[in-house]
């Protein structure tokens, strides 16, 4: 049998799935490091080296995924300092900075994952990676000039949402490589590796703009420069193309068609959403609100949500998604009127815990409506032409949820900096979130769990 090559061989690796005893020969050689046939779920192949190579991509694919939430939210530890670096910005020129990476990420996310099957899992890897610089080198141009005009800061913290889009180009990477039954892990460790570089680039850029006298804050740009370049080298020299991997624009075609998408899509605005937006305009509400609190501590909010995404999925799985999800919408909407009451007292402890419970909420509940997805679209398949289209639906929901839910991080700094400049205060837009919750907590009931519905005897 053919097994996968080592990580040493730079032009075609042996192949995954080749018949015991055949010479594998590709119909076309391609120059890089590709596999023309891989079946993941051929038992021998997988144990005999297919799961070796697999987890070697999906290392670095959670690197390099890791530094592009890293970038994507950069500026959301940023900008508190920008005031320190000479800058005069309104509150509402804050909260666009904050928010336009996450506007520009959500919508790269969908062809992003066309990238992949188009120009290779470790070629988009590479490009991607190197995509990165852009944005790090800008924003060290940028932070040095106080005089610069507020577009051109606002088109350089564009920029960044190149990180948001790496996600979905390393899921759908990533996916291509495992077996079904093994999938739903490998995805979980790569979206959680992702999720934390939003906590490690808040916990050390304001470490890393301190060291030595006075703030540079344009290292927090530098520090990203050589770790962009080793993800594109590591990616370069030990990640593989798959040449089995094709777009499927028909599973995108046949989920847009079907109305679970858009009540997915929905529903994952109040959690993903809420876990971008969160992260990315909690460092400027506690130097806004809390000026004397240091923000080397703002990084826990995105960690703590980060590891509870997995924990989501773990008890969606024992109690179903739709229970968890309606769960999570009620504890978020408690931990918005905590932070209401904070705010009214003056009372950090209880405004930091407040929004740690918006993050654990948050992220269990990511963690519940990705879990919701496909139990959602098996419903009702009774034959294997029924399943095949089922799963298509799935994964074309889980592309157009991901990218929908990602604008969550966009809706909620801007709903801030409207809330702030209208009113003169946050709450106006905590009580509007609140609302939101409700509504989608009472949505996920009345489709997914009220009797008589016509999926609630699925099980949701």
């Amino acid at each position: 049998m053919s097994t996968p090559a080592p990580s040493s061989v730079t032009e075609e690796p042996t192949l995954a799935g080749a018949a015991p005893g055949a010479t594998t020969v590709a119909p076309k050689r391609r120059t890089g490091r590709w596999i023309e046939h891989w079946d993941p779920e051929d038992h021998a192949s997988w144990e005999g080296g297919g799961r070796r190579v697999a987890r070697r991509n999906l290392g670095i694919s959670i690197f390099a995924e890791f530094l592009g939430f890293g970038v994507w939210a950069l500026w959301s530890i940023v900008v508190p300092q920008l005031a320190s670096a000479g800058f005069a910005l309104t509150v509402d020129q804050q909260f666009w900075l904050i928010a336009v990476p996450s506007l520009v990420g959500a919508t790269l996310r969908i062809p992003y994952t066309f990238a992949v099957p188009v120009f290779g899992g470790r070629n988009w890897t590479i490009v991607s990676a190197l995509l990165l610089l852009l944005p790090t080198t800008a924003l060290v141009f940028a932070v040095q000039r106080p005089d610069l005009p507020f577009e051109a800061l606002l088109a350089i913290a564009a920029l960044a949402g190149v990180g948001g889009g790496n996600f979905a180009s390393s899921m759908a990477n990533i996916s291509f490589f495992y077996p079904e039954k093994e999938k739903g892990r490998a995805l979980g460790m790569n979206a959680a590796g992702g999720n934390v570089g939003t906590a490690a680039v808040q916990l050390a850029v304001p470490l890393v703009i301190v060291a030595g006298a006075g703030i540079a804050l344009e290292r927090a740009g530098l520090m990203f420069i050589p770790l962009a370049i080793l993800a594109a080298f590591l990616a370069w020299r030990f990640m593989d193309n798959l040449g089995t991997a094709k777009a499927d624009v028909r599973s995108f075609a046949v989920a847009t068609r079907k109305k679970h998408t858009w009540i997915i899509s929905f529903l994952y605005i109040g959690t993903f959403g809420s876990f971008i937006g969160y992260s990315g305009a909690f460092p400027t509400l506690m130097r806004s609100e809390f000026p004397e609190m240091t923000l080397s501590i703002a990084f826990v909010g995105a960690l703590v949500g980060s590891v509870a995404r997995p924990l989501g999925g773990i008890i969606a799985d024992k109690v179903g998604g739709a229970w968890v999800s309606i769960i999570s919408y009620a504890v978020m909407a408690i931990g918005a009127m905590g932070v209401i009451q904070a705010l009214g007292g003056g009372n950090f402890g209880l405004f930091f815990g407040s929004f740690m419970v918006l993050f654990i909420a948050s992220g269990v509940g990511n963690g519940s409506i990705y879990r919701m997805i496909p139990a959602v679209f098996r419903a009702g398949v009774h034959t294997p032409e029924e399943a095949s289209r089922a799963r298509r639906a799935a994964a074309g929901c889980i592309g157009i949820a991901g990218a929908v839910g990602a604008f969550g991080g966009f809706l909620i700094p801007r709903g801030f900096a409207v809330s702030t400049d209208l009113a003169g205060s946050l709450m106006p837009a905590l009580w509007l979130f609140i609302a939101c919750y409700g509504a989608m907590a009472v949505v996920t009931w009345a489709v997914y769990v009220r009797r008589g519905s016509a999926i609630a005897a699925a099980g949701i």
